[in-house]
């Protein structure tokens, strides 16, 4: 008979004791767990939730930008990113692969649809992680892969290659490629502190609405199973989007198609270095269209490295004679220009200290002319005189606070800068008063210029009409119109208006190449001298910025149009009014159009008949020939005509010279800007030898208007073609003025 061991029966204790231990143990935290459900500090409940509960994200929807018509302007809108799968374990069943199989072919396939070379997908497909020595798990391809249609898209797909596949993404997308781009702006993709890429607007609206424009993501909870099929009791939560806000513009489609087209035209043509033009309404200070070059491709972003400024508001610059419009106004107002009344042009004495200052001809001036000439002409002398003379510098600067001049416009774009009115000694005011020493930007420009327009009162400009929230309901807030300042009386306005008209209508204005034919343009040109930056300005006949701001029709303007042209690429041939006009004239007209603004019927040149006014006295044939139209000149110190020409009953168009000659001793006029036809009259009644040298019109004569002459003297009158000089009757500031002041941007 065996006997038990002591030591087995002391194990056996033991292992009791342990059991027994390990059994409450196990006891306690089954217990614990049920009572608290929670291990280690985590709610089990919540950990089993995670586990079975899935979360997948609504995107919210980038805010439509749109014109005021409701033609999209720019949107988000569906696009796909190619993915190709490289990792074998993705594949369960070798009879659906999941993962590339077959590079080669792959890479032969996609080659065929997106822009990407057969090798580099290749390359792509089969690279290895150096790290881990292994493929990656899966590979994009770059820019071609990225922003695929729906069709391209469908293409790949029926092209059926294991491993290829898509996810889901956005774009913002741009219809109208270059289209008022530096106001748009574009957008592009950032990460976010989480990791997360976002939608974030960089220039222009879409930066400065950014908020507006972006939405808040929601998102779907749901219950699933293990495989993460939908539980068909499991609870569901939705947390919608909350889409961006809509924009509509100010911006009309129309208008600013035919402005983004002219201007194309014009940068091929004669390649300036810089255009900004601008299209508003007056009676709102609606901005219909907005432009400059050089511009860029919001979607590509091509071009955007030569400026990333938006010119029409963020540059100020020297104005050069649309300036004149403003001093006009003010002296118009104040009730001190007379358009009869006489002064001498060519220079203007300051004052003792500074160089006078000189009309653009080189300071010859056109001798004494009334002062609506002076603004036909677009005379530095006449604007000078009225600053100092008529207005008073006091009045003056007062007038520029009146118009805004001095401060930012406040449209909603960001960046916007302000005028710099250099006006502190006296010859920097009067060059202010004829837009040289003091920079003002091209919106200041239009919105001064409502005031003309719309009879005394000046409007804020805008370029949101409205901005709707279609999460609550359709909520709108609508940008009014705003009378910022009324500087001018209506009368005023309209005095100002008939005479701008006169620039561009009348044979000595300086506009005529703005004439449109069915419609009366008012406007003034401007040409611009640009500072240099190693001091006083640049030289060459093509350094200046060529303007014009112009509105039509001139009785009830609907349209405002500003335009300028910085040192385009010109020959002998060609004057800065060309560019500018060929914006602004094709622009005006087909916008009017399109507004169904009816042209005004069209009267023909009035001609008549000469009279007989021989044998007449010199008073009474003046009032004959003025009754018929025509403009009598009169030729001699006698009192009793003895000759004319034109004879009686030629044809002549109303306002031709006449040149009636009296007896007694012979004079000469002064014939300054006459052509040659004219002073052919004047050789051929006087009996006088004529020599011209050059062509275009008279800039010199060699006897002097006045004393009397003998019969058979030699006339010599120097012409020139206003091209040679300044285009046209533009007005050129001297480059060798140096006590102008300079303003540099």
């Amino acid at each position: 008979m065996l006997k038990k061991q002591p030591n087995i029966n002391f194990g056996a204790a033991i292992l009791f004791v342990i059991f027994c231990l390990l059994f409450f143990v196990l006891l306690f935290r089954f217990v614990s767990i049920q009572m608290t459900g929670e291990v280690k500090g985590q709610v089990l409940a919540a950990k089993a939730q995670q586990k079975y509960e899935k979360e997948k994200v609504i995107e919210a929807k980038r805010g439509t930008i749109y014109d005021r018509n409701g033609e999209v302007i720019a949107e988000d809108t569906n696009t796909y990113k190619l993915v190709a799968i490289l990792d074998e374990k993705m594949t369960n069943n070798p009879k659906k692969p999941k993962h590339v199989v077959d590079p080669e072919e792959t890479a032969r396939e996609l080659a065929k649809v997106i822009d990407m070379k057969e090798s580099e997908i290749y390359r792509n497909l089969t690279k290895v992680n150096p790290e881990k020595n292994e493929k990656p798990f899966q590979v994009e391809f770059g820019k071609a892969g990225r922003d695929l249609s729906n069709q391209t898209k469908r293409e790949i797909e029926e092209l059926k290659l294991p491993g290829i596949t898509f996810i889901r993404d956005s774009k913002r997308f741009y219809p109208n490629g270059v289209f008022a781009s530096h106001l748009v702006g574009y957008v592009e993709k950032k990460e976010n502190v989480e990791g997360k890429t976002d939608t974030v607007g960089m220039l222009g609206l879409e930066q400065s609405l950014n908020e507006a424009l972006t939405g808040k993501n929601g998102k779907f909870n749901y219950e699933s199973d293990i495989w993460g099929y939908l539980l068909s009791d499991g609870k569901e939560k939705v947390t919608p989007a909350i889409n961006g806000q809509e924009i509509y513009l100010t911006i009309d489609k129309k208008i600013q198609t035919f402005l983004e087209d002219s201007m194309n035209k014009v940068d091929k043509e004669y390649q300036p270095e810089k255009m900004v033009a601008v299209v508003a309404d007056p009676k709102t200070g609606d901005i219909l269209a907005m432009a400059q070059r050089p511009s860029f491709h919001p979607k590509t972003k091509e071009g955007i490295e030569r400026t990333w400024h938006n010119e029409v508001i963020e540059n100020s610059f020297e104005p050069g004679s649309t300036m004149k419009i403003f001093t006009l106004a003010a002296a118009i107002e104040e009730g001190v220009f007379n358009p009869n009344e006489w002064f001498k042009s060519g220079q203007y004495a300051v004052d003792s200290k500074s160089r006078p200052v000189r009309d653009w001809n080189e300071g010859r001036g056109w001798g004494s002319i009334t002062f609506l000439e002076g603004v036909q002409r677009s005379s530095n002398v006449a604007f000078a005189k009225l600053v100092k003379e008529k207005l008073g510098f006091d009045s003056f600067g007062e007038y520029l606070t009146k118009f805004r001049l001095d401060q930012p416009t406040g449209i909603e774009l960001p960046h916007e800068t302000g005028g710099k009115i250099v006006y502190n000694w006296p010859l920097e005011k009067i060059t202010t008063g004829f837009g040289q020493g003091s920079a003002i930007t091209p919106i200041q420009q239009i919105q001064a210029a409502t005031a003309i327009a719309n009879d005394g009162k000046m409007m804020k400009p805008h370029v949101i009409k409205k901005i709707v929230d279609p999460n609550e309901n359709g909520s709108v807030k609508i940008t009014k119109p705003e009378v910022v300042s009324s500087p001018i009386s209506a009368n005023t306005a309209k005095q100002v208006r008939d005479i701008l008209e006169t620039v561009v209508s009348s044979p000595k204005g300086t506009g005529q190449h703005y004439k449109i034919e069915g419609y009366e343009v008012a406007g003034k040109t401007g040409t611009a001298q640009i500072p240099n930056p190693r001091g006083g300005y640049l030289v060459g006949r093509n350094n200046y910025v060529f303007s014009f701001l112009g509105m039509a029709p001139k009785d009830d303007p609907k349209l405002i149009i500003y335009v300028a042209v910085q040192q385009p690429k010109m020959d002998i041939h060609t004057n800065g009014s060309d560019p500018v006009s060929k914006i602004f004239n094709p622009v005006m007209k087909s916008s009017l159009q399109y507004l169904n603004i009816e042209p005004i019927q069209q009267t023909k040149a009035q001609f008549g008949k000469v009279p007989n006014v021989i044998g007449m006295t010199s008073e009474d044939a003046i009032k004959k020939l003025n009754s018929e139209g025509f403009n009598p000149i009169i030729v001699g110190q006698g009192n009793k005509v003895a000759s004319q020409l034109p004879g009686d009953n030629a044809s002549l168009l109303a306002g031709e010279r006449v040149v009636i000659r009296t007896d007694g001793k012979l004079t000469i006029p002064d014939m300054t800007g006459w052509s040659l036809r004219d002073v052919m009259k004047i050789a051929k009644v006087g009996n006088l030898q004529l020599n011209s040298v050059g062509s275009g019109y008279v800039i010199k004569q060699n006897l002097k208007p006045g004393p009397s002459i003998s019969e058979g003297e030699y006339l010599i009158v120097e012409l020139e073609e206003p091209v040679q000089k300044f285009i046209n009757g533009e007005e050129q500031l001297e480059d060798d003025q140096e006590e102008v002041i300079e303003v540099q941007d």
